[in-house]
């Protein structure tokens, strides 16, 4: 059986109605249209003008009892419909603003004109005449068609008041209507009525025995709105008392308990619904989640336990997984996948973490295998699957296969550093044209994806050696966006290579004093005057600093060793060389590391050093000066 008081309790309109700011007087566009057209009224919304049409009404009379089906009447044609005249406007309001006479007959003539007052008054934005003239309409007729009608009108108009008369009155009409059940459960929800909702709610739940579980369920998201959650949480303990022998009635307290502040309640609670349904992962997976918030070893335990009674439950084994590795026991988060993937070989939730565990253990194999097979899934990102895969062919130096992943990644959050990546393959192999037009032709979000976008094309122009243009691209690009911490980066390592060792120093420090946590900025500030051998101590306290931000850093731990070295200290500058060199392999380090061993008379270790750098790097410049300045 449908859900129906999880999926109507509260009526779209009647929700949107009092969310929705009131529109201007004449906004016919702000005017929210009603999801359900009234049948008792014609069909005029109030988005769109009326048009002259046939109007058929079923006016109540003297022969029809009250709360009685109106019996259908001749179609009447009306001329066409023209807003009242301003004129005329106290009349109506004088007319609608009357004591209600439920023993006073309206003719078929009144009630398609109150009908039309109604709607028009609605398209034209007078929602205050629109939801009391359905209201004196509704109590005269006492339609139900009528009433409900005038509840979402009163709700559009933010007239709680009207809302709960109709509404209420609708429910005495038929007080068996579902609908007006859930209309009237509508309105007090929204209104923080809960003495009257609780009996109202308990009344709808017995009277669906085959949906009351999942009522149950949905009595939290019915009150989401509400701002009192302990209100709220003695409201679900008070409509589920008599249901406690359902688990989800100790779940829905659970929820509850733990959104009013009440999370040893909300465990309690919880661990209630499991003893009575020992095998319910919805339950076990909240409990794990409350416990999280003290104690991750504690989640991962009970989720531990309950995947050992029940072998068989995928989602909590796949939670179970997936915190796993957020407690960094990649072996047992493993095998917790393969045995999910054995049994569902395609399962694309449990396929993605997998590949991504995979990668993080360098198991790099089992990570492309995973994400070619999820390219052929229904999954819905491929974007990320061909962003990591082209990760893995980088890698594994397979360049071109890498750019065609890049190239084939899709907006979202790994759009941009796909199109970065590629780009800086694309330069690497001397295709720097290719990677210009890449550059330029990606499409940044925003101000900050266009200034990396900017930084990344300099690059590409300062490794062709196009150090000028590259320049005044990032000028020009800084002007705009002066405090953009890579356009000052990029500009200030530019401005180095054209001598203008001013900019350098001036960019940097701005740098610094947006950003005191990059190491880059305080590595590069000092780099450039150990390597000028100017400000010698300065250097060292600015690279120390940087190196205090980012300890492991090969290229800070290269820098530290550059400027020991310009210091004298050979022995301090060979050990943190070393260091570096064995973080990376880099061929700058190598340069620098061969020439403290050579001034150390180390002549042998320093060339076999350099020829082994050079074999990996044959064009590397750094290192083909160092070894023209030391060797014949």
């Amino acid at each position: 059986m449908r859900n129906r008081l999880l999926a109507a309790t509260l009526p779209a309109a009647l929700m949107l109605a009092f969310a929705t700011p009131v529109p201007a007087a004449g906004d016919v566009a702000a005017v929210p249209s009603p999801t359900v057209a009234p049948k008792l009224a014609p069909s005029i919304t109030p988005a769109t003008a009326p048009e002259a049409s046939p109007v058929v009404v079923a006016p109540a009379t003297k022969d029809v009892a009250p709360g009685a089906p109106a019996a259908a009447s001749p179609a009447v044609r009306t001329p066409e419909l023209r807003a009242p005249a301003k004129s005329s406007r106290s009349v109506v309001r004088r007319a609608v603003d009357r004591p209600v006479s439920v023993d006073e007959p309206l003719s078929s003539g009144q009630v398609v004109f109150q009908v039309l007052l109604a709607e028009i008054a609605l398209q034209r934005g007078d929602l205050d005449l629109a939801s009391r003239a359905w209201t004196d309409l509704a109590q005269r007729t006492r339609d139900a068609r009528a009433l409900e009608r005038a509840v979402e009108v009163a709700g559009y108009s933010r007239r709680l008041d009207l809302a709960l008369e109709s509404a209420r009155l609708w429910l005495e009409i038929e007080p068996t209507s579902a609908r007006a059940q859930q209309m009237l459960a509508g309105v007090l929800v929204v209104g923080n009525r809960f003495d009257e909702l609780a009996p109202l709610l308990i009344r709808m739940l017995e009277n669906e025995p085959q949906a009351l579980p999942g009522n149950l369920l949905g009595l939290n998201r019915m009150l989401a709105r509400s701002p009192d959650r302990a209100a709220v949480s003695r409201l679900v303990d008070q409509v589920s008392e008599p249901f406690l022998r359902f688990p989800e009635a100790n779940y829905a307290r659970a929820v509850a308990a733990n959104s009013a502040g009440v999370p040893s309640r909300a465990i309690a609670e919880v661990r209630r619904a499991q003893e009575l349904r020992p095998d319910w992962d919805l339950a076990a997976l909240l409990e794990a989640q409350l416990l999280a918030r003290e104690s991750n070893a504690a989640a991962v335990a009970s989720l531990e336990r309950f995947v050992a009674r029940n072998p068989g439950a995928r989602d909590v084994r796949l939670h179970l997984a997936r915190a796993l590795i957020g407690e960094s026991r990649y072996a047992d988060a493993r095998s917790h996948f393969d045995t999910l993937l054995r049994e569902t070989p395609d399962n694309a939730e449990a396929l993605f973490p997998a590949a991504i565990l995979a990668l993080q253990m360098n198991d790099v194999a089992r990570a492309d295998k995973l994400l070619r097979q999820l390219l052929g899934l229904d999954f819905p990102d491929k974007s990320v699957v061909r962003y990591y895969l082209g990760q893995i062919a980088e890698q594994r130096q397979q360049g071109e296969e890498a750019i065609a992943f890049y190239q084939t990644v899709g907006v979202g959050d790994q759009y941009l550093p796909a199109q970065l990546r590629a780009a800086r393959l694309l330069g690497e192999r001397g295709q720097s044209d290719d990677a210009l037009s890449q550059l330029r032709a990606a499409k940044p979000r925003n101000a900050q994806e266009r200034a990396q976008l900017i930084a990344a094309e300099a690059q590409i122009l300062r490794d062709a050696k196009r150090t000028q243009e590259a320049f005044a691209l990032v000028s020009a690009e800084l002007a705009k966006q002066p405090a953009d911490p890579e356009l000052l980066y990029e500009t200030a390592l530019l401005a180095e290579k054209l001598g203008r060792v001013d900019l350098l120093e001036k960019h940097l420090r701005r740098l610094i004093e947006l950003k005191p946590d990059s190491a880059s900025a305080y590595n590069a500030l000092g780099y450039s005057l150990a390597e000028r051998n100017l400000r010698l101590d300065e250097a060292r306290t600015l690279i120390e600093k940087a190196l205090s931000l980012a300890p492991d850093d090969p290229f800070i731990l290269d820098s530290l060793g550059w400027v020991l070295y310009r210091q004298g200290d050979l022995a301090g500058a060979q050990a943190t060389l070393e260091r570096a060199f064995s973080l990376r392999a880099d061929p700058e380090i190598a340069a620098h590391l061969g020439e403290v061993l050579w001034q150390l008379n180390r002549r042998d270790d320093a060339s076999r050093l350099w020829r082994d750098a050079q074999k990996r790097s044959p064009g590397n410049e750094a290192l083909a000066e160092a070894i023209k300045r030391f060797t014949p």
